[in-house]
């Protein structure tokens, strides 16, 4: 069976996690290769472009870097995150405040966390960066909606499982809620955040940060 077969399996984030985990056992490209039964040039280009991967490599591979198919396929990709080893040389590096906003970015998901006369909440929301403030939308009476009017801790973070490293960015401050268009910036902005569990949620909640922390994982 050819390296090229049609029967091939798509490989996704093959590439990547087969060079973290070959970095991981302390091999190089060509030891890996040659273990495999494939050419050094081959295997690079199955770690640095997106491509498929022949079910006889692909049990090589597993094989040679003591792992299962699975795991370089990605099926873990629906456990919890940080589940991968610690990479050889991970360095911890703190991020400025516009790193973290940057990071940030316009919108995506979020935690957002605070204390209730019960015991403390930390829930994901949809939310949007709009000038120099957190803002995301939720129900009246649902428990994000709880948030407005006390400090809060706001955290979104990434993982990249593949290359055991990623970032972090906290922003503490006041949750208030804020009503008209103009505040909201809607006629700017369109709807603002989109609530990925749906129905009205027209409740809207604007965090302004007076503390920006961020740190990051990079592998040296």
């Amino acid at each position: 069976m050819s390296e090229n077969t049609s029967s091939a399996l798509g490989s996704g984030d093959f590439g990547r996690r087969v060079a973290q985990r070959r970095r991981q056992l302390g091999l190089t490209r060509e030891e890996t290769a040659e273990r495999a039964g494939m050419a050094p040039n081959f295997l690079e280009y199955l770690e640095t472009r997106p491509a498929e991967v022949e079910t006889g490599a692909l049990l090589r591979l597993a094989g040679v870097l003591e792992t299962s198919e699975s795991e370089l396929l990605g099926g873990n990709v629906d456990q919890p995150p940080g589940r991968a080893d610690a990479a050889a040389r991970p360095l911890l590096e703190a991020l400025g405040p516009a790193e973290c906003w940057a990071r940030l970015a316009e919108r995506g998901v979020g935690r957002v966390a605070f204390s209730t006369s019960s015991d403390p909440i930390v829930l994901p929301v949809n939310y949007q960066v709009l000038d120099g403030a957190i803002v995301y939308r939720t129900a009246s009476g649902s428990v994000p909606a709880t948030a407005i009017g006390h400090r809060v801790a706001f955290e979104v973070d990434h993982m990249d499982e593949a290359l055991s490293q990623g970032w972090s960015v906290l922003m503490i401050g006041p949750a208030e809620q804020i009503t008209g268009p103009a505040e909201t910036g809607r006629p700017a902005h369109g709807p603002g955040p989109t609530p990925w569990p749906g129905g009205r949620r027209d409740v809207w909640v604007r965090i302004v940060p007076d503390t920006v922390t961020g740190r990051i994982i990079r592998v040296q």
